[in-house]
């Protein structure tokens, strides 16, 4: 399994492969990758898209009323492999 920004990588250029315009932005436990979706976006290239963001941890799409779609999906970054990792307020 690659990195998680790798994956994020990833999924960003086969979002742009399939001619989406992307965003990749930086998180504290995730990265995340966000694309404007054209409303004449073909039914084949929507199947496409939906087999890049199903390797996410998560993904959705947000639609306004003025018409506007973004897709987004999110990688979550590695957990530490050393030491306690039950986060602030949880120490012993």
């Amino acid at each position: 399994m690659p990195a998680p920004e790798v994956s994020a990588e990833v999924l960003a250029i086969r979002l742009a492969a399939v001619g989406l315009i992307t965003r990749m932005e930086e998180h504290p436990r995730h990265t995340s990758i966000e694309a404007e979706v054209p409303e004449s976006l073909p039914a084949e290239t929507w199947r496409e898209v939906l087999e890049v963001v199903a390797a996410a941890d998560r993904f959705g799409l947000l639609a306004t009323s003025l018409g506007g779609r973004t897709l987004w999906a999110a990688v979550n970054k590695a957990v530490p492999a050393t030491g306690d990792v039950r986060g602030p307020g949880r120490q012993r």
